[in-house]
């Protein structure tokens, strides 16, 4: 019984990183209808910029914490700008061999800058562990799914009640509909997308504080579960994005400790596949019908 509450401890804690990646995700397609794959690279981008400010500039962690959210949400808007608006009313095929585009230019870029080599993340959390019943919870676990849940809970009410919020929601349900009632799409789809890079370079910190090593490629199968944990949850839905993503993170670690570590990640991709067979909306998505 501990080591199976230990296993949902480390569940939970890979699912709240998994939630962070999969809301910009889930926002994005919600709203611009785009499978956004430069997304996970994001959280490399994040991670590397916080590597940057603690090691080489020597800045205090909320400074450096902060500046790569910066960093990361201009990125998000950049890339939306260049790369996605001009291809808006393209086929979405275009517009997906663009995102992967975009997320081999990252990686790249990002090797040629600091090399293929791990570099390692400096500690960042050194808290004490709490001990509950007589499991001892390390401090980056507890500080990771407070912070994700308090930015959740955060976005959630972003969502529902400002006037920001209202018109991404009103986007979403009909862009049409939405512009005739005199709302911006495109400062909206932009918005949307600095969001979510900015939930991505929080992921990034926190999974580089709970795995300090840092490389260019330490975004992709993050990145990659995350979609899964959408599409699982409903891509499009918001709830749905946070509850595949704790369900998936369960299953990992539950894989990991009865089945086998190696096993974990082709487990994952089952999950996606038997979803996609037998509800492909998602378990909180919604059947959408589309005139011929």
């Amino acid at each position: 019984m501990l080591q199976f509450l230990m296993q949902l401890i480390n569940g939970l804690n890979s699912g709240s990183i998994y939630a962070l990646i999969a809301l910009g995700y889930t926002m994005v397609y919600g709203i611009a209808k785009l499978i956004n794959f430069a997304h996970g690279d994001i959280i490399m981008v994040g991670a590397y910029v916080c590597f940057l400010c603690l090691t080489t500039w020597k800045l205090p962690l909320a400074a450096a914490i902060a500046i790569s959210i910066v960093a990361c949400t201009l990125l998000g808007i950049v890339i939306e700008k260049v790369a996605y608006k001009p291809l808006r009313n393209a086929s979405r095929i275009s517009l997906l061999i663009t995102a992967i585009g975009i997320s081999y230019l990252l990686q790249s870029s990002f090797q040629l800058i600091f090399t293929a080599n791990p570099k390692p993340f400096p500690t960042i959390i050194s808290l004490p562990a709490l001990t509950i019943g007589g499991i001892s919870i390390a401090a980056t676990y507890y500080i990771t799914f407070l912070v994700s849940v308090i930015l959740m809970v955060a976005l959630h009410l972003f969502v529902q009640k400002t006037k920001t919020g209202k018109a991404m929601r009103a986007v979403s349900e009909d862009a049409g509909a939405a512009q005739l009632m005199g709302i911006n799409i495109n400062k909206t789809i932009s918005i949307t997308f600095g969001i979510g890079s900015a939930l991505a370079a929080v992921a990034g910190i926190l999974y580089c504080a709970s795995y300090p090593m840092v490389t260019p490629y330490i975004g992709s199968l993050p990145g990659i579960k995350a979609f899964i944990a959408a599409v699982l949850g409903g891509i499009g839905s918001i709830p749905g994005a946070v509850l595949g993503a704790f369900i998936l993170g369960l299953v990992e670690a539950l894989t990991k400790a009865y089945l086998s570590s190696r096993m974990s990640d082709a487990i994952v991709f089952i999950v996606l596949i038997v979803m996609l067979v037998f509800k492909p909306s998602g378990i909180l998505g919604k059947n959408v019908k589309e005139k011929v």
